[in-house]
């Protein structure tokens, strides 16, 4: 079989998963993803099967690809929001993700983010870096209150590690997972979103990218239903929140900080609006990226591929 791999983490980090793909005799084609629909369409049709990261499976190329001989999709990863679904399923190619891989290194980027800005450790790191020592005057997090939007497995990792800071935690998802809440009776889970918007100091967002979620994080929402002006953490889908409307809340001291490890066009490009806005962080979609999380995510992908070529 004919296998193009693209996601950049799988083929960066040594590991088991690498030596599972070589065992299985497959030819493998490797791109630097994301790759995108204009260039997928001139080779889809060559490839039995794809490992991808955030590449562009429109209809156009999922149609392409089963004109030829592309039978499975496996993503590296979890989210699906760049795959059509929808077209896949009509067109009889199954795709699998890789769900409950990543949760720990996210859950600790999103509080390397929180800690970093707080105590101003990347502004610092810059100064002593040109021999200077101006002292800058940190802000403790303990007893501030986190506001968790999405408690899926993420969510539930960054509940447990924030309250182990003395942080009050917030939450809020569409399904209420009771089990875990009471095995968790220290979070407190809400039933409007508002709830968050009107008492968190911090917001983090953890909720799969969909027409529903586009802009959860609106210019309307910041200037009408934020009252801490809060640090907003996004570590999930760029789409998730309206850039300008972040950029004015800055501005406007709306919004304390914009902490994100996302965009709406990755790789960044020179025009990012968020490039040199004060109170902004931004790290490469790097939060999953970890020796750990690379492997067991990339494990999965393979097995998840060669279970659904032995049927």
């Amino acid at each position: 079989m004919k296998i193009l791999l693209t996601s950049t983490s799988f083929q960066d980090t040594p590991g088991q998963h690498q030596e599972l793909l070589k065992k299985q005799g497959f030819t493998v084609d490797i791109l630097r993803g994301p790759v995108y629909e204009d260039e997928l369409l001139l080779i889809i049709q060559n490839y039995d099967a794809v490992i991808c990261g955030d590449d562009e499976y429109t209809e156009e190329v999922l149609k392409r690809g089963k004109e030829g001989n592309l039978k499975y999709i496996s993503k590296y990863g979890v989210g699906l929001d760049k795959i059509d679904l929808i077209a896949a399923k009509e067109l009889g190619i199954p795709v699998t993700n890789c769900p409950g891989v990543n949760q720990v290194s996210v859950a600790e980027h999103v509080m390397a983010l929180i800690l970093c800005f707080q105590k101003n450790i990347h502004l610092q790191h810059q100064t002593t870096q040109n021999a200077s020592w101006k002292r800058l005057i940190g802000n403790e997090i303990f007893g501030k209150t986190i506001g968790i939007i999405g408690l899926g497995a993420i969510g539930k990792e960054l509940a447990k590690r924030a309250n182990a800071f003395g942080l009050h935690v917030l939450a809020f998802d569409i399904n209420k997972d009771e089990v875990f809440l009471n095995d968790h009776k220290e979070i407190t889970f809400v039933n409007d979103i508002k709830e968050i918007f009107y008492g968190a100091d911090i917001i983090s967002l953890h909720v799969p990218h969909t027409k529903q979620t586009e802009h959860l994080i609106s210019k309307d929402v910041i200037f009408n239903e934020l009252k801490k002006a809060p640090i907003i953490v996004n570590t999930a889908r760029g789409k998730l929140v309206d850039v300008d409307g972040i950029i004015e809340g800055l501005k406007d001291y709306k919004i304390k900080g914009y902490l994100t490890d996302v965009l709406e066009t990755e790789p960044i490009t020179p025009n990012e609006k968020l490039i040199g806005v004060e109170n902004v962080i931004i790290t490469p979609h790097v939060g999953s990226r970890t020796y750990q999380s690379v492997e067991r995510q990339g494990l999965m992908a393979v097995n998840n591929l060669i279970n659904m070529i032995n049927g």
